[in-house]
């Protein structure tokens, strides 16, 4: 269809608008083979933003023309054909890296201009895409990773997500977005996809109509995180399956033509529905669906935060899937071959990725689960990881981010691996670390958030590497953020802060206590305290 731009006259947009109402984004699918041919030197600087609506960011530093690529995976869901032809890619032009994203993507680095032609035909003949994995526009779908083998699922939501993933895939309808819009579709009932913190989100729930009980969903709208984060609210509306691709496009259409466009720090969707509230936007988005049944019942239950450790058994009989910690998200092209070879021998190909950067491997039965855990690759690639190294989630950094202040994915690693050495604890911790305030980490919904900052080091007076601490963030019962303690800690010290902080921890908890349950009982203030004092004693020169 077509639509209005309606903004075009507004002289107070953005730069980034101006620049998308000369070119759409995903004009430089078509400009690409030409710059492939000519080289890096030959892309204007103005057009490097429009890489993003295909998935391409540079690097840091941009100047030096390595591309970071992300590739969509609704759901998270790969056979066996696309997880070898993303190993691939890996191994032959990103230097053997691949990374899994908390939005269940994969994404690669060091690409040059000449090698994306070649990456996006192989990515074509196995069913992939980079469109709409980066830019503003719909991102990854992300959902459960589970689908279609869950217990814990009120339905396959498989098909509905394909559905929505093809409607807006290369739609130019929907390629000028305020601001990038991130999608969740679940029927998991632990909340495997973290609803709360996305633009739009389908729950599970049901509601008794005619006299019959029906599956289907609620829709919750506004959530986000970055500098200002706001969790989504539930709008009064039940959601049949058959419904979700109409209520999805009424939703899309309505933030791109009345999302704001002026300050690039207030166009995502959460700017508008903390504006509007969940009534009237509720109204507005059934003038283009039509009439729809009010809320029905909401039937999450938890929220597991997307780990699937261990061997668990699928909706179908004899047949297990199993869960996986990767460290950090990171893989090597080898190692991700072994895993496809391992997955197709003993299941049936399939990797799944989860919003914890980690994997699943489906289909496995019964007779083969413990054969298959003799594997060489699972030594490393752990279904029963130590509780700081499977609980521990890193954004790219500053490695390759031009928006990152600070190592973290590397530091984190060898934080996590330090704690589960010093640290004996009975529960998870779950410690996010992000190098800036867009948290890509999700810093904002971890038991420990840890954002990366500069500070001048009191010792040497230069700028350092430092961080602070935020404490409590869960998305249990609709959603918590984490709070900020005072005191910015340079990042030479932070594994001795953090582990004397954890060691109090240990000995305050009650048995089986969440750190989430003890940061309510004992109070951020009371943690604060603690805080000043670890500093105070173990960082008398550093602690501010």
């Amino acid at each position: 269809m077509a639509y209005e731009k309606h903004w075009a006259n507004n002289d107070k947009i953005n730069a980034t608008e101006k620049q998308k109402l000369k070119m759409d984004g995903l004009e430089i699918f078509q400009k690409i083979p030409e710059y492939a041919r000519s080289g890096f030197a030959s892309i204007p600087k103005e057009e490097w933003p429009m890489f993003k609506w295909a998935g391409l960011y540079l690097q840091r530093p941009r100047e030096e023309g390595y591309f970071m690529m992300r590739v969509c995976i609704p759901s998270g869901i790969l056979n066996y054909d696309q997880v070898v032809t993303l190993a691939g890619i890996a191994r032959d032009y990103g230097r053997g890296i691949y990374d899994i994203t908390t939005r269940q993507a994969v994404q690669f680095h060091w690409l040059r201009i000449e090698d994306i032609p070649d990456i996006f035909e192989r990515l074509k003949r196995v069913g992939l895409s980079t469109a709409g994995a980066c830019g503003d526009i719909t991102r990854n779908i992300v959902g459960n990773p589970l689908a279609g083998i869950d217990p814990d699922e009120l339905l396959d939501t498989t098909p509905i997500v394909r559905e929505v993933y093809e409607t807006f895939q290369h739609n130019p309808d929907f390629s000028n977005l305020p601001r990038k819009y991130k999608v969740s579709i679940s029927a998991n009932q632990k909340n495997a996809s973290n609803a709360e913190i996305n633009c739009v989100a389908f729950t599970p729930a049901v509601k008794t109509i005619d006299g019959e009980e029906v599956k289907g969903f609620h829709v919750k709208v506004g959530g986000g995180l970055s500098s200002r984060p706001y969790l989504a609210e539930t709008l009064d509306l039940f959601i049949r399956p058959e419904e979700v691709k109409k209520v999805t496009v009424a939703i899309t259409t309505i933030f791109r033509d009345y999302g704001y466009r002026e300050k690039r720090t207030r166009n995502r969707l959460k700017f508008l529905i903390a504006d509007w509230g969940p009534e009237r936007f509720k109204e507005k988005v059934l003038e283009y669906t039509g009439p729809l049944p009010t809320k029905g019942t909401d039937m999450l239950t938890d929220w597991n935060a997307g780990y699937f450790y261990g061997v668990h058994p699928q909706k179908q009989e004899g047949l297990n899937y199993i869960g996986l910690n990767v460290p950090m998200g990171r893989l090597t092209a080898d190692e991700v071959l072994e895993l496809a070879r391992v997955s197709n021998k003993y299941g049936n190909g399939e990797i799944r990725n989860c919003s914890s950067q980690n994997l699943v491997i489906p289909h496995v039965p019964d007779d083969q689960v413990e054969t298959l855990l003799q594997e060489e690759i699972f030594k490393r690639i752990s279904v029963d990881p130590p509780k700081f190294i499977g609980y521990a989630v890193s954004c790219t950094g500053i490695e390759y981010c031009n928006l990152a202040l600070v190592e973290t994915k590397e530091r984190m690693r060898k934080i996590a691996e330090f704690l589960d050495k010093q640290v004996e604890v009975d529960v998870p911790v779950r410690i996010h670390m992000v190098g800036c305030p867009n948290s890509c980490g999700q810093r904002q919904i971890a038991d420990i958030g840890l954002q990366g900052i500069k500070m001048k080091s009191k010792e040497t007076k230069e700028l350092v590497d430092a961080f602070e601490i935020h404490v409590g963030g869960t998305l249990k019962q609709g959603g918590e953020f984490n709070r900020k303690l005072k005191g910015k800690i340079d990042s030479q010290h932070l594994p001795a802060v953090l582990k004397q902080f954890l060691l109090h921890f240990k000995e305050q908890k009650q048995p089986e206590e969440s750190f989430h349950s003890f940061v309510h009982r004992v109070g951020v203030d009371k943690l604060q305290q603690v805080l000043d004092e670890i500093l105070e004693r173990t960082l008398p020169k550093v602690a501010s």
